[in-house]
């Protein structure tokens, strides 16, 4: 054919933007609470949680990837090797959980999961700890929200996630920046009206804080 014919199909539009959801504060600790370090679901949210990435790259770690505090993942999705480093807590749950020889995380038969069948196998862990509503990939989410929460930029989160698109994460990240923007925001008003204050010098250091 000299043509596409799907070329002139418009793309269908999501009726949510909303997607998976992401994980709260909350949620975390309730996970937490019912599955503690040293046991198989923990170590998955571990992984998930603190490598920010797909369940089909977590399938696939294991001790050979790491080397001098840094995990090398290749994406399954995009082919792209990307470094992480192994923050403290991740550590701590890496070093007392039981794990397979070549990956971390095992079936209960000692072989490697599959993206599928971990993400089935998570789904039931989080049925478990009271949170229908949580998943794996909603982890990754929460993942990029927290590094926006302690100020990293959308630049500084695509190394990390993997993302190529500067939307992607952006739209992963929308409500922990507009809740900054929102506090920001409150935070000069306020200022503003108390310059006489003889508190001033507190308020000061507090908008300092929360740039």
């Amino acid at each position: 054919m000299d043509s596409n014919p799907a070329a002139a199909v418009k793309k269908l539009k999501p009726k949510s933007k909303a997607g998976f959801h992401a994980w709260t504060t909350e949620e975390i600790q309730q996970f937490e609470d019912r599955h503690p370090i040293g046991t198989k679901a923990r170590l998955a949210f571990a992984l998930l949680l603190y490598t920010g990435q797909r369940r089909s790259d977590v399938v696939k770690m294991g001790r050979q990837h790491v080397k001098a505090n840094w995990m090398t993942v290749v994406q399954q999705k995009t082919g792209k090797q990307i470094e992480i480093p192994i923050q403290n807590k991740l550590g701590e749950v890496l070093q007392t959980s039981p794990t397979g020889d070549l990956t971390y995380l095992v079936t209960a038969h000692g072989k490697p999961f599959t993206a599928n069948g971990f993400g089935n196998w998570f789904r039931k862990r989080c049925d478990e700890a009271g949170l229908p509503q949580c998943s794996a990939h909603g982890l990754r989410k929460a993942a990029a929200s927290y590094l926006a929460d302690i100020g990293c930029s959308v630049h500084e989160i695509m190394p990390i996630t993997g993302h190529d698109s500067v939307s992607e994460v952006q739209r992963y990240t929308r409500a922990t920046q507009q809740k900054r923007l929102a506090e920001r925001s409150q935070a000069y008003r306020w200022i503003k009206r108390e310059q006489k204050s003889p508190n001033f010098l507190k308020i000061w250091r507090y908008w300092q804080k929360i740039q």
